[in-house]
């Protein structure tokens, strides 16, 4: 599961919350769990455990992978996670001499566990409402630049505020209900993860992308990494003076096993959900999904053959393929479910209740009015900008490495020329050695001659675009209409830039404007003509997305309302909980699917040959029954995989799977096909969460890899 990109943010209409139903639709924030009444649903501990403002409650031991989860298993700070959320750290150690995805990796000591550049872990520190702060000097008369300035203004100074003395203290302002609330939530950032052990791809990516999102899984998608800080306990980079960290909260966990019925309970930090879109939204981003479904499944098609001619390449693009593949079939799911399901049909029901509530009362129609018909007017106005919108995009970045580490430079210098609280959030200083890092991490990530070839295929399709919805930048040459010209202007521009060298591009951030202008290097000079049609496209947008923005303020205000509150915010990468039960599902007629999986069906599946290949050890373990104490009482087997009913996104991948006793029995990483659709609508017969079971995890720890001393390390040892 990964996150994706939106244009807006906004959110989608809820069911209403049943006491009925074990497991509900909403992803709940901290405070809002002593109204679910956990302990008659079946919790066997303390509600009052999972958070606390000292950092000791179990909410503490889980954290933000900036993309997805993990959580703290020892008190040497050992994390769990997805294999596929710790795929980018063993993707860029890899090489074709050491290749980690297809052979895993061990670290034997703490002296051999890899940096996971680009990784770092944010720990909760604790959270408050600050929507008066935020919401401060606005007034009626604003226009909505003007509105969105402030917010911005207001945040950024909040942000400071909180950060100020501390070094490694990262503080957010996430905004709930589409602006009627916002909260400030303080985090301690870790900044040196490292890679401990990743199993083979023949186990930590077994069915790969054929069993993507799909019921019933056998793979082994965990990792184990570990978090670092300075001696004085202080979030650094990288040093070998670094210590392991000591968390205040560590998951303890059980072998005891699942079973069906069993109430469980997910912690972790869901990327997005858009379960209050107003039904014209929900209309617009289902034409979205086809548009980037259908771009997706030709990026995949590029990138999977040019892997094919060279490893290297293969290595370099993995992760790209990747997440390009899994967005692609979530997308698939998505449209295919909307139909399949009667999505449409059930949003035009719930927009219709709402509606008759407000126009039930004056009162209500004085505050609300024909909100409902103003932000399906204003989405009919977006269509054309979007489009238009999404060519410059790709020109500035999306088609090209290259070009896009040009514009980020170029962005940068600029931006650096402003008092810092009136930057780009991106390019202020809290911000800059993350920035920097990225830029010196892209030579794992690509290949020049690949980009080069991408970039000639992606503005070849962009001359038949019409006019109106070419970037300026490029629209001379596109307008030639000629492959041949086009080969030559990218040709050049490759051979003539420096940004393929990793030296010159460190040296290029470091730079004034004049001295950057001075260079005249074709990619920063392409770079400063797309930024002037860029800097219009921003400048309207944050108009549009205040507008956008107030609108759905009143829609969700209404919304809340009508529910008398009981209403779960749509996920938006902050910390969240969500309860169900382990179930199977009947996703069509006569068929109804177990909740667990068995190591029978492992063998079941394997071809011999990548992602249905059974690593010979485990055939030898299967064979043997040599399971001990990793054995399900019930199956008689060993149980990879198991459903439970709770709900999750992008996001919640490496998500702890934590039993009614507050332990940890699975790790979150995927959902079903059919509860794809739940990112919008939940509808709990078919909504499904995949877990790994961790009872398979420490299997594999114990038995195939011979890693005991991780098991000691989790107090497991027998």
């Amino acid at each position: 599961m990964k996150r994706a990109w939106r244009f807006f943010t906004a959110g989608m209409f809820c069911l209403a919350f049943s006491m009925v139903l074990l497991a509900d639709d909403g992803m709940w924030m901290p405070h809002q769990m002593k109204d679910l009444d956990l302990q008659k649903l079946g919790l066997q501990m303390d509600p009052g455990e999972l958070y606390k403002t000292d950092g000791t409650g179990l909410m503490s031991a889980v954290v933000s992978f900036g993309g997805g989860t993990g959580e703290f298993v020892s008190k040497e700070g050992l994390l769990l996670t997805n294999h596929h959320v710790a795929f980018g750290a063993i993707q860029r150690a890899s090489t074709k001499e050491e290749n980690y995805i297809e052979k895993g990796f061990l670290a034997s000591t703490l002296e051999e566990e890899i940096p996971a550049l680009g990784y770092y872990a944010d720990v909760l520190l604790g959270y408050e409402e600050v929507t008066s702060q935020v919401t401060k000097g606005l007034t009626p008369k604003m226009s909505p630049l003007q509105r969105a300035g402030l917010l911005e203004k207001n945040i950024k100074a909040l942000v400071a505020k909180a950060e100020k003395g501390e070094s490694d203290l990262r503080a957010n302002v996430s905004t709930m209900y589409s602006g009627n609330r916002y909260y400030l939530f303080r985090y301690k950032r870790i900044k040196d993860i490292r890679l401990v052990f990743a199993p083979s791809q023949d186990i930590g990516n077994f069915g790969g992308e054929v069993d993507n999102w799909m019921w019933p899984r056998h793979t082994g998608d965990f990792s184990y990494m570990r978090a670092y800080v300075s001696k004085d306990n202080k979030g650094v980079e990288y040093s070998k003076e670094n210590v392991p960290y000591k968390p205040k909260a560590v998951l303890k966990i059980s072998l005891e096993g699942v079973k069906e019925g069993d109430f469980q309970f997910v912690m972790g930090y869901p990327g997005r959900t858009y379960r209050t879109y107003s039904l014209a939204a929900f209309k617009y981003d289902m034409e979205n999904l086809k548009r980037r479904r259908d771009t997706l499944a030709d990026q995949v098609a590029f990138f999977e053959e040019a892997g094919k001619k060279d490893k290297v390449v293969e290595i370099k693009y993995a992760g790209r393929v990747k997440g390009l593949n899994n967005g692609l079939k979530n997308y698939t799911a998505k449209l295919e479910g909307f139909e399949k399901f009667g999505i449409l049909e059930k949003k035009a029901a719930l927009e219709k209740e709402l509606t008759d509530w407000i126009n039930a009362d004056p009162s209500r129609v004085k505050r609300y009015g024909n909100v409902v018909a103003q932000i399906e007017s204003f989405l009919q106005g977006m269509k054309e900008k979007a489009l238009r919108n999404e060519s410059l995009g790709k020109v500035a970045g999306g088609a090209s490495t290259v070009v896009g580490q040009a514009y980020t430079i170029y962005r940068a210098v600029q931006e650096r020329q402003k008092p810092d609280l009136k930057r780009e959030e991106e390019f202020q200083e809290r911000n800059l050695a993350s920035l920097k890092m990225r830029m010196e991490m892209v030579e794992r990530g690509y290949v020049p001659e690949v980009d080069k070839s991408f970039l000639k295929r992606e503005l070849k399709k962009m001359m038949k675009l019409p006019a109106e919805q070419m970037p300026l930048a490029v629209k001379p040459l596109l307008q030639k209409g000629s492959d041949d010209e086009v080969d030559r202007y990218v040709d050049d521009l490759y051979a003539n830039t420096g940004i393929v060298d990793p030296a010159k591009r460190a040296k290029m951030l470091q730079m004034t404007p004049l001295q950057l202008k001075a260079l005249k290097d074709p990619a920063i000079q392409l770079a400063q003509e797309l930024e002037t049609e860029m800097k219009k496209m921003r400048d309207a947008a944050k108009a549009e997305n205040q507008r956008f923005g107030d609108l759905n303020k009143a829609y969700l205000a209404a919304l809340l309302e009508m529910k008398n509150n009981r209403l779960a915010p749509d996920a938006n990468s902050t910390i969240r909980f969500t309860y169900g039960t382990v179930e199977g599902y009947s996703p069509k007629d006569s068929v109804y699917l177990k909740p667990q999986t068995t190591l029978k069906g492992v063998l079941e599946k394997d071809r011999g040959v990548f992602p249905f290949r059974v690593p010979e050890k485990l055939k030898e373990l299967a064979k043997s029954r040599d399971y001990g104490r990793y054995e399900d009482a019930v199956q008689k087997d060993i149980t990879p995989c198991f459903l439970n009913s709770t709900n999750v996104t992008g996001g919640n991948s490496g998500s702890p799977t934590i039993n009614a006793k507050g332990e940890q029995v699975g790790i979150i990483f995927d959902m079903t096909y059919e509860s794809v659709i739940g990112d919008y609508l939940v509808i709990p017969e078919l909504q499904r969460t995949v877990s790994v079971d961790i009872r398979y995890v420490l299997f594999v720890t114990d038995k195939v890899a011979g890693a005991q001393r991780l098991l000691k390390e989790m107090g497991l040892a027998e």
